[in-house]
């Protein structure tokens, strides 16, 4: 059976850098055989977390938008490729809260002792983010957070492509570098014999 590779873009442009590097990992875990599906997060409606706590009960949101619908895809691919612009530090809105949102799947396995019904034990996430800042400490938070996410959804942290200094629109089609490690990256994502490490390989560029 073919390995499920799910590419979340939560760019609020179309075609942003983000998103055109995102497209190139995908392709890479194509080649490598991998069943790959895009998403485009901003298509979808997903209100943030209102703390309400229902789900320390229940290991459930209360709240009902596409965040339902968003999860149980995030739940049966074996693969996660998650890609962000960088704004302020850190990821963007439309990605931090679908992020905020899994609190829900924090409870089910932290306050209900609880394992999520998932694909299997080898699931793998990359992340890529884009920032327009010279500075690379606008990648630091980027990592804190999407460990903690990768950790609720039972994802283990496999790789990060972050590439600065790219603003405009398309930008990254420029960086012959990055779109050929998106590629790799995406390639090596779905590789058997290339077992995770304890931490993510990390891919910067300028």
């Amino acid at each position: 059976m073919n390995i499920k590779v799910l590419g979340i873009s939560t760019s609020p442009r179309i075609k942003g850098n983000s998103d055109l590097l995102l497209c190139r990992a995908l392709a890479g875990a194509e080649s490598a055989g991998a069943n790959t599906k895009y998403l485009r997060l901003p298509d979808y409606k997903v209100s943030p977390c209102i703390e309400c706590n229902a789900c320390y009960a229940t290991g459930l949101c209360k709240v009902q938008d596409d965040y339902q619908q968003l999860l149980k895809k995030i739940l049966d691919t074996d693969h996660l490729i998650f890609a962000t612009p960088i704004f302020f530090m850190t990821v963007c809105a439309q990605a931090k809260m679908l992020i905020d949102r899994c609190q829900c799947l924090w409870a089910h396995k932290y306050v209900l002792k609880k394992e999520l019904n998932t694909t299997g034990n080898d699931r793998r996430g990359m992340v890529i983010a884009v920032g327009g800042s010279r500075s690379k400490k606008q990648f630091e938070s980027v990592r804190l957070t999407m460990k903690s996410y990768f950790d609720s959804l039972q994802v283990h942290y496999t790789a990060n492509l972050f590439v600065n200094k790219i603003d405009a629109l398309g930008e990254i089609e420029k960086h012959p570098t990055a779109m050929n490690e998106a590629y790799r990256l995406g390639s090596q994502l779905v590789d058997a014999d290339t077992l995770p490490s304890d931490k993510p390989i990390n891919i910067e560029l300028t």
